[in-house]
């Protein structure tokens, strides 16, 4: 990370792939933050508000001071960046352009319902100003699960986003959430996900295990009669969702630090390898390379 004259407020996110990007504030904590699920912006600091717009100029022209044409990639922070007017994020992208010559590459999270009052030619204008890549966290492709956890988001919303960032040659980065609907609504929730990501084949998709560090109070309340799944259940739950991918071609990764089992590949090209695996791990776990419990970060 680069040591910049940007003002943060922590903590602050990025996704592990831009570890070695600028990470540009251009909001503040999250536009929804209703998720039962999520812990990200639940700090007081991290209230949601958006950044003036002559503070960000000033960080980009100051970056351009120190760092020049250095700076190869731009992550637009906080949780949601294009919740922003479209006007203010093609004068970010400018900018960025003008400053920071060098950026190959500029990102941001984006919640589906950020993209609903913008229309296919305002993001095919965010697309041909650079906006290269967005992070989109789904979740789940099941409107039960989605309801349960307070995602504010069907299958339809999210569908649609996807579909209009595609339209416009932004890749996506679409992450799915191993045993959110837990034992219940486990097999629905792996059959729908699958079905969304079908039916929008994104250029990238990562698997993550739901997690709770400060405690599962909140998530139970919201979702009454929750139960999660345990180790075999989740290596269950995500051979189901491989199984039913009909992907052409997604780079898949499922090796965050809450993963018991990492994996990697390109789907559809290494389906029958990833089942394979996880076929071991459900069977014969120990015989598969599990990650051990003090190494998974949660």
């Amino acid at each position: 990370m680069f040591s910049v004259p940007v003002r943060y407020v922590e903590p602050v996110f990025r996704p592990p792939s831009e570890a070695q990007s600028l990470i540009l504030p251009v909001t503040d904590g999250c536009s929804w933050n209703k998720c039962t699920f999520c812990e990200m912006y639940t700090a007081p600091q991290k209230a949601f508000r958006a950044r003036e717009e002559a503070e960000v100029m000033e960080t980009l022209r100051r970056c351009g001071e120190q760092f020049g044409s250095s700076v190869r990639r731009v992550f637009l922070a906080d949780g949601d960046a294009t919740v922003l007017p479209t006007r203010r994020l093609l004068a970010i992208l400018e900018a960025i352009r003008t400053h920071l010559p060098g950026v190959h590459r500029i990102s941001s999270y984006c919640l589906p319902r950020n993209l609903r009052k913008k229309s296919q030619a305002e993001i095919d204008a965010l697309a041909a100003a650079g906006l290269a890549m967005v992070y989109v966290g789904a979740e789940s492709g099941d409107d039960d699960v989605l309801a349960a956890v307070n995602k504010g988001e069907t299958f339809d919303s999210t569908r649609e986003a996807l579909d209009k960032l595609g339209a416009a040659g932004i890749s996506r980065s679409v992450m799915i959430l191993n045993g959110l609907g837990g034992q219940a609504l486990s097999a629905q929730h792996a059959d729908n996900s699958a079905r969304l990501m079908n039916a929008t084949q994104p250029e990238y998709l990562s698997t993550l295990v739901v997690s709770f560090p400060t405690g599962e109070e909140r998530y139970r309340a919201a979702f009454p009669g929750w139960a999660p799944l345990d180790q075999h259940g989740l290596f269950v739950e995500l051979a189901r969702f491989i199984d039913r991918l009909d992907l052409r071609r997604t780079v898949f990764r499922s090796d965050h630090a809450s993963n018991w089992l990492p994996l990697k590949g390109t789907l559809g090209a290494d389906r029958a390898r990833l089942l394979a695996e996880l076929r071991q791990a459900i069977e014969q776990p120990e015989k598969a390379p599990l990650r051990p419990a003090w190494a998974r970060g949660l």
